[in-house]
């Protein structure tokens, strides 16, 4: 049985490491030397030999006990380790093997000057401790290629995934686009057609007082009604736009309930009883302040009371301020108006969209703001309607809205 302390391969290893600053600056020389590795000249002397005392130190383990599968773990840890480290630092896989070959021919001179010194190692433990430096810088070479691979096939699944996140968010900005330019055009059309329709009036009305003076009032009764259906128009418009190019912060307030609700009350009662409607309201008294923005609440709901009171010819208005659960409070907005077809359930949030059938001036923007407007208060709308018989809209709010990240 061969004994491990006296060996010479076991001095070999011991050899190696008693020189293995000398081997490695040998080695760094060559490296540097070596006009195809161009990677390594950017690094320094820390960075070039990360891992080779590790390799080496492999190395001679696998010549203590002359068997390199039961050292085999350990040297191929440091191989992964080694790839990884030179994929960072940007080398070429012929660049690493380039490397890793000059490294074996340091170690094949370093065995040739071993066997000059010591008479006892013998061409027999010569050959024997070749193969093992063989076969050790060939595994070495062989996973560190593997890990280098391996990165860079992580990588290209990496930006793969950047690659076609990066085009889904292309095609739904694209799709966005599409959509903004379908909606600017519609306002475009929505908003020539109407003005053409009041210009039209107008023509109308002037020409009746030139033809038929008496008939003046009447004439210009027409023209105030066309003025007023116009002001609401551009007035609709332009909060629309206002809505969605807000683009500063968010305020939040301490707003209380009751005096939001009261003032409502008194300014969208004149409207509806003008209509020969009549208005029920209520308020939960368990309601008191919560943190919110006043003034974007009010909007919703005065553009809720003015759709309903817009679509409805008899019956009433309801209008509920009421808590909905411990976190939570609603405005409920009803009427028994014309209601909405099934068909148009889906797109009743759009702009310009109308009760179909309905000849009621108008422009479609009454929702579509309100929508907006709930988004940024954190509401939740629900909506139940049927043909002839009435709309309610219910959005529920949080008591207290949180800052805008």
């Amino acid at each position: 049985m061969t004994d491990i302390r006296t060996s010479p391969l076991r001095n070999f290893a011991d050899f190696i490491r008693a020189e293995r600053t000398r081997l490695t600056r040998q080695w760094m020389n060559a490296v540097f030397g070596d006009v195809d590795l161009i990677e390594a000249d950017k690094l320094t002397y820390q960075q070039l030999a990360d891992h080779l005392p590790e390799i080496l130190e492999g190395l001679c383990l696998a010549l203590d006990v002359e068997d390199l599968e039961r050292v085999e773990p350990g040297i191929e840890l440091d191989a992964r380790k080694h790839g990884k480290v030179r994929w960072r630092q940007g080398y070429r896989i012929e660049e690493l093997v380039r490397e890793l070959d000059l490294f074996h021919q340091t170690l094949a001179d370093v065995l040739e000057e071993f066997a000059s010194l010591d008479q006892s190692f013998t061409r027999r433990h010569e050959s024997r401790a070749r193969r093992l430096i063989a076969e050790t810088l060939s595994m070495v070479t062989l996973t560190s290629v593997k890990e280098v691979v391996s990165e860079r096939d992580r990588k290209i699944d990496e930006y793969t995934g950047r690659l076609e996140r990066a085009n889904h968010e292309l095609t739904l900005k694209q799709r966005l686009v599409s959509d903004l330019y379908e909606s600017r055009m519609q306002i475009t059309r929505s908003v020539v057609h109407d003005l053409r329709n009041f210009l039209n009036a107008f023509s109308i009305a002037l020409q009746l007082i030139a033809r038929a003076p008496g008939k003046a009032d009447t004439a210009l009764t027409l023209a105030n009604r066309q003025a007023a259906d116009m002001k609401q128009l551009v007035d609709q418009i332009v909060e629309y736009s206002v809505v969605l190019g807000d683009g500063a912060p968010l305020t939040l307030e301490q707003v209380e309930l009751r005096e939001l609700y009261d003032e409502l009350v008194a300014s969208s009662r004149p409207s509806i009883e003008a209509k020969g409607l009549t208005l029920h309201a209520a308020f939960d008294p368990a309601l008191t302040a919560v943190t919110s923005n006043r003034l974007k609440l009010k909007q919703i709901a005065v553009n809720l009371l003015s759709n309903a009171t817009k679509y409805t010819r008899s019956g009433g208005i309801e209008l509920n301020f009421a808590m909905a659960d411990e976190s939570h409070w609603s405005i409920r907005v009803s009427d028994t108006g014309v209601g909405i077809a099934p068909s148009d359930a889906d797109r009743v949030f759009d702009e310009f969209e109308r009760a179909a059938g309905e000849d009621i001036p108008g422009t479609g923007l009454g929702l579509a703001i309100v929508k907006e407007l709930c988004r940024v208060l954190g509401g939740q709308i629900d909506f139940a309607s049927r043909e002839g018989v009435g709309t309610t809209f219910e959005i529920r709010f949080p008591l207290v809205l949180a800052e805008p990240q």
